[in-house]
């Protein structure tokens, strides 16, 4: 990601999170294309972890946003 604006990282983390859980319901958890875009997000929430390191705490939407995301990938197992 080439801005070190937060809340244009959040707005592509969000997209990003979008697209994975999309593909991840039309193709599956294991799908090539789904697995693409949750390494993508991966890479997203890193750059935005090491952007944000220079505040004083972290975002409270990221937070919630991978909360919701580790609640979302262990329905696969179910």
């Amino acid at each position: 990601m080439e801005s070190n604006n937060p809340s244009e990282m959040l707005k592509a983390i969000k997209v990003k999170r979008a697209m994975m859980i999309n593909c991840a319901n039309k193709k599956g958890f294991t799908s090539d294309e789904t697995i693409k875009y949750s390494q993508e997000l991966d890479v997203l929430i890193n750059e935005y972890q090491k952007a944000s390191q220079q505040f004083s705490q972290p975002n409270e939407e990221v937070k919630f946003a991978f909360n919701q995301m580790i609640m979302i990938w262990p329905k696969v197992f179910v």
